[in-house]
Parts: C-alpha cells; structure tokens; sequence
C-alpha cells in the first residue's frame, strides 16, 4: 500500500498475486477438507454488535 502511494505500479503484478491468493485459498479448503476438516467462518464483531 505504501508503496503504491509513493508512486505508480502496474496492475499486472497486482493482479497476478490476487489470483496467486485465490488459488492458496482454495488450496488449503481442499487440503482442510481431504484432511477431515470443515469450513471456519469469520463472524464480524463490528456486524454483530450493529445487529443487537
């Protein structure tokens, strides 16, 4: 991010790692689930707390 404000990039390597922690992501839900593992789900404290 620092980086970015400094001065300016190109969208190819930004797009690159995006895809890159897409393909991790859904590796490691794979590899969670072939090992007998489930889904953890983020629950937002911030919603929580506004739905009161």
């Amino acid at each position: 991010m620092a980086l970015g404000a400094a001065e300016e990039l190109r969208a190819t390597p930004r797009q690159y790692l995006n895809r890159l922690s897409d393909l991790l992501f859904v590796l490691a839900r794979v590899l969670n689930r072939m090992n007998g593992g489930d889904d953890v789900y983020w629950k937002s404290e911030k919603l929580a707390r506004s739905s009161d």
